[in-house]
């Protein structure tokens, strides 16, 4: 049984019940003062304490989708993602397409109806970075009218360590997209859904690491050509866009800055604004002060030339620990008289999926009317 399996979640629940219950009823019979007594009291309290443990901590990480098996939780999940040959739908295909769904709550489960989600496995052709995603494809690109017609692009990036399948889950990324086109607040698009952290279990901040994998060139070039191989999308910049949460959200913000030939538009979910160096991460620039001061969005507001792109961050008065960095960011962002930027700022939320799927549909929607379809 998987770590995210609810009959997992059902045992661990159970077997927590069964402990408190049997602590409750023996508790009379080890009142007495002597070790083995002392002994059984002490056994009963612990077991009890770590099953309900286990319990809440199997509930949150369903809930929020920080460990995606029990090899990522033990920390064995250490493959680079390197493949050096990739073989789907033809030879040398980029992208390999492992299985379809419909979109849940969106009625038949015919793609032209309900659109579709293909689970993937995108290579890198320069990189050799190869990543696990998930495809959102509108009901529209399966349409006869639109047989012909290309769509917009929005690559999601989940935090870290966060799981691609969490996108679509959790945070409800091709649910909402297709609700919000279906009432006419937003065009359909294509949503690219995979985490940032392709060489798991390694944090790399979407940073190209030196002797490491090149993660920033895997998602400013690698990946729209690899999509561009498979999906009838427009390579042009203006109809491409990269949104994420936390760690996604800074790793959006800062590709679009370095790459705006890349994309048109940017949104952080809060985000934070320069890389960090800690056990997850490693060294990651290797003594190399351009790099590192690359990695700093504020250092790349005052001393490279603004970026034309547009960016959309978002914060909270109460609960994010970014707030006061992300005013500090939006006016930076001003002063540039270039880069255009917008928020959403709540008056309360934490760093949380809660807090992110308040802001997704506003986010998605600001998203789609800065990308261009053809």
């Amino acid at each position: 049984m998987g770590l995210t399996s609810n009959k997992v979640l059902m045992l661990a629940i159970v077997f927590a019940v069964v402990l408190f219950a049997g602590t409750v009823w023996l508790w009379p019979r080890l009142a007495r003062q002597n070790w083995r007594a002392i002994g059984g009291r002490v056994g009963l309290l612990l077991a009890t304490q770590v099953a309900v443990f286990a319990s809440v901590g199997l509930a949150a990480n369903q809930a929020f989708g920080f460990y995606a098996s029990w090899a990522d939780l033990l920390g064995q999940e250490n493959g680079q993602g390197v493949v050096v040959d990739h073989i789907a739908d033809g030879a040398g295909s980029p992208v390999r397409v492992v299985s379809t769904a419909r979109v849940l709550g969106m009625g038949s489960g015919a793609p032209q109806v309900s659109g579709q989600v293909q689970q993937v496995d995108i290579l890198g052709r320069t990189t050799k970075i190869s990543a696990p995603a998930f495809v959102y494809l509108p009901p529209e690109y399966f349409q006869p009218g639109g047989s012909h017609r290309k769509f917009p692009v929005s690559v999601v990036l989940t935090g870290y360590p966060g799981t691609a399948q969490a996108l679509v889950d959790k945070l409800h990324y091709p649910t909402t997209a297709q609700r919000l086109a279906r009432g006419g607040k937003m065009q359909p698009m294509i949503l690219v859904m995979l985490r940032p952290s392709v060489a798991p279990p390694r944090d790399t901040e979407c940073v190209d690491v030196p002797g490491g994998p090149k993660v920033e060139t895997f998602f400013a070039k690698d990946l729209r050509d690899s999509v561009m191989s498979r999906y009838r999308v427009d390579p042009t910049p203006a109809s491409w866009g990269i949104i994420g949460d936390s760690t996604g959200g800074y790793c959006a913000l800062k590709i679009a800055m370095h790459h705006p030939k890349s994309y048109g538009a940017a949104v952080g979910l809060s985000p934070y604004y320069k890389a960090p160096i800690d056990p997850t991460t490693g060294d990651l620039f290797h003594g190399d002060k351009n790099l590192r001061d690359r990695a700093n969005l504020f250092w790349v507001l005052k001393h490279q030339s603004a970026p034309e792109t547009s960016l959309l961050v978002t914060s909270s008065k109460i609960g994010e620990h970014n707030y006061k960095d992300t005013l500090r960011f939006i006016k930076n962002v001003q002063d540039t008289n270039v880069t255009r930027i917008s928020s959403i700022i709540l008056p309360s939320g934490g760093h949380n999926f809660n807090t992110w799927r308040r802001e997704i549909p506003a986010a998605l929607q600001w998203l789609g009317a800065r990308l261009v379809s053809h």
